[in-house]
This record gives structure tokens, sequence and C-alpha cells, in this order.
């Protein structure tokens, strides 16, 4: 049997998969773009594109991702306490279904040249001259953008995240309660939030998701946290997934293999947020991978400490320091007294920020202050 040789192989076709394939067709390289699934399908997710997405998407070529899905101006953030600042966001955001979304990042990716095939991988075997998958495809460089369950990942030896480092949510559709974004965090299963993300025609995708501890989780119990955090009627749609959160990240690559998106346990642990990383990270890889095998990881690992080391630093500082309830409701009254704490906060939490010292002082002075308050 004959073995198809590309430059690029992408396994998965998701935000990540697709950036990946766009960044590797534009630097002039062959890709085969590789996914279980047949396209348009659903995929569970808070459907949530912050504005920092749309400018990577940009620098691709890609416009129009977000056409038909009105920009959502601003965001409702409740704290553990019950304490809420609701503020426009710095840019707005946008709330577009994955089933939409994704099909058109792999349109663009197949106008631009790549092929995208209906695959299942299930074996990686990298060799003196390529990586080989299933014995039919044979690529300069894989890269792995395969979700949380990822083959290609496991293919490295790297498990799954272990527990405190990997989330559970539960996502489904229902009537919108506003035009915000609503994000409500508990303090029962810390940490934990559910959230309400409107599409825009009277709709809102709708979730809640908690860290796992060692307990197992049923669609039951997440139903009944969801439905008691927003009430408003038993949600459609519901579908669960896994949240590698990237305070327990593989190496980017080994090899000719790299790794993208949650694969490379590329969530946000301070809001669960993961497509702004997957398209980032998808297209550092390609433009890596279109450079050649040679040194191809270190290449990569380089280009993506150097544009987001820092923040995912700074966000799993945030992770640690909100790891007590009390910090949250801090932060959140801070950033109701200081529109500068919020957007920070805000571009922590869904794009590349990192915190400064003015607003770790804001948020130490709002708990001694409310440390102080006379009871």
């Amino acid at each position: 049997m004959s073995i198809e040789r590309v430059d690029v192989a992408v396994v998965g076709a998701g935000p990540a998969g697709a950036a990946a394939a766009l960044a590797a067709r534009r630097a002039g390289a062959s890709v085969l773009l590789l996914d279980r699934a047949d396209f348009p399908r659903d995929k569970p997710c808070g459907d949530g594109i912050a504005a920092q997405t749309l400018d990577v998407l940009a620098d691709l070529g890609v416009t129009g991702t977000t056409d038909g899905y009105p920009p959502v101006p601003g965001l409702r953030l409740i704290a553990p306490g019950g304490t809420e600042v609701a503020r426009p966001l710095p840019r707005p955001a946008h709330t577009v279904p994955r089933r939409v979304f994704d099909e058109r990042l792999v349109r663009a990716a197949t106008e631009q040249g790549a092929e995208l095939r209906r695959h299942t991988v299930r074996s990686v075997r990298v060799d003196r001259d390529g990586v080989t998958l299933d014995d039919s495809v044979k690529a300069a460089v894989v890269i792995g953008a395969d979700g949380a369950g990822s083959v290609v990942r496991r293919a490295l030896g790297h498990p799954v995240n272990p527990d405190g480092h990997l989330a559970l949510a539960i996502r489904g559709y229902a009537p919108a309660i506003g035009a915000e974004q609503v994000i409500r965090t508990t303090s029962a299963r810390w940490p934990a939030y559910a959230w309400s993300f409107p599409i825009g025609d009277g709709s809102a995708n709708v979730g809640y998701g908690e860290v796992l501890r060692g307990t197992p989780l049923t669609k039951a119990y997440l139903l009944d946290r969801l439905t008691a955090l927003l009430p408003g009627g038993t949600p459609t749609g519901l579908r669960a997934h896994h949240l590698p959160l990237s305070t327990h990240r593989p190496p980017p690559g080994r090899g000719p293999v790299l790794l993208a998106g949650d694969a490379l346990s590329l969530i946000n642990p301070f809001t669960g947020e993961g497509i702004f990383y997957a398209v980032l990270s998808g297209a550092l890889a390609g433009t890596a991978a279109a450079a050649g095998p040679e040194r191809v990881a270190a290449r990569y690992t380089a280009a993506f400490r150097a544009r987001l080391g820092r923040h995912l630093r700074h966000s799993g500082f945030a992770a640690l320091l909100t790891r007590r309830p009390a910090v949250v409701d801090a932060a959140v009254r801070a950033a109701r007294r200081d529109g500068a704490v919020y957007h920070r906060m805000v571009d922590l939490g869904l794009g590349d920020g990192v915190f400064d010292l003015r607003t770790i002082g804001r948020i130490g002075a709002a708990m001694l202050h409310r440390a102080d308050a006379p009871c």
C-alpha cells in the first residue's frame, strides 16, 4: 500500500487545527487536515469569541467568522459572596455556536489549499524520515490539535491532566437573560461557575463547570448546579466536556510532533476560555511546522513562550490566588470601584493580559477593607 506524503499533517480541525493549517499554507507548505467528523458539527463549548481571537485570525487573512452574530458589549461578573460588577468590555465579544464558527475556519483553510479529510487517527509513529499516521500518511511534521482526549498527545507519552488541573463542564442553550455576558461564580465546590452568553437571536449559550477533585460528577449533578445558579428552565442541547487547564501543560513539542489548543492543555484556569489560546497556538505551530522538521519543536516552543509565556505565568498565579473565594470577592469589589482593574481582569481571562502592581494593590486593598469592616 502506498503512503501519502505531505509537509504538514494536522490532526483535529477545530480552531487550533484550522489556524495551524492556515498558517502552514500561508508559508507555502502542503497541508492535510484530518478530523473524525464531517463539518459543520457541534462542539460543546461556551461559544464565546473574544476580540483578541479575531486579531489572530485577521493576521491569518481570515475575516467574517462572526458575521450575523452581533457584538456583546458588556460582562457582568458575580462573585462567590454576591458582589457584582457590570461594565462594558474593553472590546466587544461575540457568541458564535461552534457548529458555525469552526465550519467557517475550516472553509477558510480549504480555500487556502489545505486538504480536509474525514479520518480518525489511531496511531502516530515517529521515525527518521517523518511521522506516520495509521500507516497511510507520512508527514514531515504533525500537529496534534485533537482536543482534550488527544491521540497525538498520548502518543508522545503525556497522560491527561490530573485532578486539580482538569475541569468538567456542561453546556446547553436557553432563553437569554439579557444582552450582556454573565458569569456567576459560587463558593460551593469552588472553583466553579455558571455562565450565560447571549447569541443575539434571543437565545444564549449557558453552562456550568467546576474543577475535578477526585469525585466523579454526573450529568444530573452538573445540570442541577446550572439550574440553581441560572434559573429559568431546563436548557436544550446539553453536552458535557473536559477542560484541561493551562496550569498543567505538557511540552509544546517533541521532535517533529507539536501540540496546540486543548491538546496542549490551553484552557485559561481563571475563566475556562480556550478559543483564543487555540487559534493563537495553532497559528504559531503551523508557522513553525512550515519551516520544516529540523528543530521544529524548539522553534515552536520559543515562539510560544515569547508570545504567551508571561501571560501564562500570570494566569497561573491568578488561579493560585483565587483558590480562596475571598480573593475573588475582593477582585470583583476592586473591579466595581476601578474600571482599570476590570479591564486587567478581562484581558487576563479572555486574552493574553497580565497583572500589574496597581491591580494587585487594588485587590489587596479591597481585601483589607472588607477585613477591617465592622461586624
